[in-house]
């Protein structure tokens, strides 16, 4: 699955989170001191609103420093373990992490401009305001300029990951084929090699942009969170605590992860076989069609009552899921309102600082609540791996897995 697209060497993994923690070691102790050294500003100064968050000192630092980082390991790679996917495989998974880093960033930007903004709109709602229309439509233009970046980076990754998917896929349906008299009997072989490569790559893909963006946004909003605990005393209940904000978010995030972890944890088993027998059902229908013997009543009601007793299996256990997950995310929308009421009531904070921390808070939540927000689409994956396991097995001349054994 995945030796046929990246590099095929146990090394290669390693080496990919050695170098990560090395290269973000040496940006987060050295980068001031590297960008000194080159007649760079990087020192801390107050957020800048609009398109020049993207132009300031450290943003150009950075940029060159992640594409000497990535080409110092591409280069690497490419002279000890050259393979046909590596320029898509390598340079293309940094180009992905790096636009997930740039959509990242967008959220900062429209996070830094709503203080201004909503502490404009506040005080042109006061008595004897002072605040222009030009002010306001001047932060309004600054706002849809960040808007169209965010546009364009959509746009382009989108395009670019489409590619990056189907040549995944094209890697693993080349390497299947070329064993497939070894996996030909393997149940539903062909679907799992024309439908299930593609299924994989592509969740693959997501799951893995969306946990890289939870990590970035929590690098980027984590302080701007502990910051924002300032101007929050004390939390509901729970009185006087180090950081409320920042503490809050990581308590309601894990509560909720371990929450949807433990209510569905049957699921990626139930999924798997329901692909089974179904795979087992199609299949006696296309024999069918070329032999009269084949695909006999009794036999497809037989199979179909498999299919039948699994999905019902299936609908019950995502009956009670789907109640603990939306009793959670419902929830979830009232919490920072919750433990903010006392500060609220206290009017300690104004409209702009009210509406950087619910971003603020929001970001920090939802990336935390990484396995809450997809552990539908990890069911899928778990289902789809399990069943590209098999191939593995087979191909090694292993013994198959337990579940392929079965349908109960």
């Amino acid at each position: 699955m995945f030796k046929s697209f990246f590099p095929d060497s146990r090394w290669f993994w390693p080496s990919v989170i050695l170098w990560a923690v090395i290269c973000c070691g040496v940006w987060f102790e050295f980068s001031t001191v590297i960008g000194a050294a080159v007649g760079l500003d990087m020192a801390e100064k107050e957020p800048v609103i609009g398109l020049g968050h993207f132009v300031t000192d450290s943003f150009k630092l950075f940029y060159v420093y992640y594409a000497l980082s990535v080409a110092i390991f591409a280069l690497v790679w490419f002279t000890l373990k050259p393979s046909r996917w590596q320029w898509w495989s390598i340079i293309g998974s940094a180009f992905i992490l790096f636009s997930t880093y740039y959509s990242v960033q967008v959220s900062v930007a429209i996070n830094n401009w709503r203080r201004p903004f909503f502490d404009g709109v506040q005080a042109a709602l006061s008595p004897n305001s002072k605040v222009t229309t030009a002010e306001l439509y001047t932060l309004m233009l600054q706002f849809a300029e960040i808007a169209f970046v965010a546009i364009f980076i959509y746009v382009i990754t989108r395009f670019f990951v489409s590619h990056y998917i189907f040549r995944w896929r094209t890697a693993m349906n080349e390497f299947y084929v070329s064993q497939w008299p070894q996996v030909r009997n393997i149940e539903g072989a062909s679907q799992r090699v024309q439908e299930d490569t593609m299924r994989f790559a592509t969740i693959m893909e997501g799951l893995g942009v969306s946990m890289v963006e939870a990590i970035m946004t929590l690098v980027a909003f984590l302080p701007v969170l502990w910051s924002l605990s300032s101007y929050v005393s004390e939390l509901p209940v729970f009185g006087v605590v180090p950081a409320p904000l920042f503490t809050a978010a990581i308590a309601w995030s894990v509560f909720g992860t371990l929450l949807l972890a433990a209510v569905g944890i049957k699921l990626p088993g139930l999924e798997f076989r329901n692909q089974r027998v179904e795979a087992a059902y199609r299949k006696e229908l296309v024999y069918g069609e070329d032999n009269a013997e084949r695909a006999q009543p009794e036999t497809l009601k037989s199979l179909f009552l498999d299919v039948r007793n699994n999905y019902f299996r299936l609908y019950f256990h995502y009956m009670y899921f789907n109640v603990a997950r939306s009793l959670y995310l419902q929830a979830d929308n009232i919490f920072a309102y919750l433990i903010l009421v006392p500060t609220i009531a206290a009017g300690k904070i104004t409209f702009g600082i009210l509406q950087q921390i619910l971003t603020a808070f929001s970001q920090v939540s939802n990336s935390f609540q990484y396995l809450v927000n997809s552990w539908t689409t990890i069911v899928e994956l778990l289902s789809v791996y399990k069943r590209l396991t098999a191939f593995e097995a087979a191909i090694k001349h292993e013994a198959l897995p337990e579940i392929e054994l079965t349908n109960s």
